[in-house]
């Protein structure tokens, strides 16, 4: 997928629920378009469809529909630590809200607390998806950002390792910070990447830390195929 010029957007964030909340973002990329007529919108209809009953149960889901040039494909992801009725909450309410937004649009993604769901006309399963990229931060500094900073890619980095050898390709945990205090934190690859390339999307997006989240309290960096999350307060349902 290509979201021309828009290879990393950055904004900022107090707290947000974990669910029933708008999209944490979305692009509509602008490869390509198709008419109200065109063969390739019955394909992408049925996709959606075919992602929000095949992804809750596993938390995964990919596919596609119909014979090239108007083949629809497309994935969904939720997040490691949901129920398959969250999850399949967000896939059907990301895959009706990414078509309002991107309604003639041949390739879009879409993210959510809960899930991310993304389709395109071209395939790109097994991809590692480096242009479709934001970063998310509070805006509360820590007071010892160095040792923070420091905490915070090491229980990353933990993460990652234990993720890309996760069948699930995801990994939660918690880490120690000063006295009582805990730092929390996530990582997770859509599964259709291989377990070496999982890695390689979380190495990368990790070596983002200094530009996405220097001293800050919480932060992610969410792409198009892997992303993480760490907080200073519990922010899973379990971990």
């Amino acid at each position: 997928m290509s979201s021309s010029s828009l290879y990393l957007l950055t904004f900022a964030f107090f707290l947000q629920t974990a669910f029933g909340a708008d999209p944490l973002f979305h692009f509509c990329s602008d490869s390509g378009n198709f008419s109200t007529y065109d063969p390739y919108e019955p394909n992408l209809n049925k996709l959606t469809a075919y992602l929000s009953v095949q992804t809750p149960p596993s938390g995964f889901g990919m596919g596609s529909i119909g014979q090239e040039p108007n083949q629809a494909y497309g994935l969904a992801l939720c997040r490691g630590d949901v129920s398959s009725q969250d999850c399949e909450t967000c896939v059907v309410e990301a895959g009706t809200e990414i078509r309002k937004r991107c309604p003639y649009n041949k390739d879009a993604i879409i993210w959510y607390d809960n899930c991310l769901f993304k389709y395109s006309n071209q395939e790109f399963f097994g991809q590692i998806d480096n242009e479709n990229m934001f970063y998310m931060w509070n805006l509360n500094n820590v007071s010892e950002p160095q040792a923070f900073n420091q905490k915070t890619k090491q229980l990353l980095t933990e993460l990652a390792n234990e993720a890309y050898a996760n069948p699930k390709l995801y990994a939660a945990g918690e880490t120690e910070l000063y006295g009582s205090e805990k730092l929390y934190g996530l990582t997770q690859c859509t599964r259709d990447l291989s377990a070496s390339d999982c890695k390689k999307c979380l190495d990368g997006i990790i070596g983002e830390l200094p530009s996405c989240c220097d001293g800050k309290q919480g932060g992610r960096v969410v792409g198009g195929s892997c992303n993480f999350r760490y907080e200073i307060y519990p922010f899973l349902n379990s971990l």
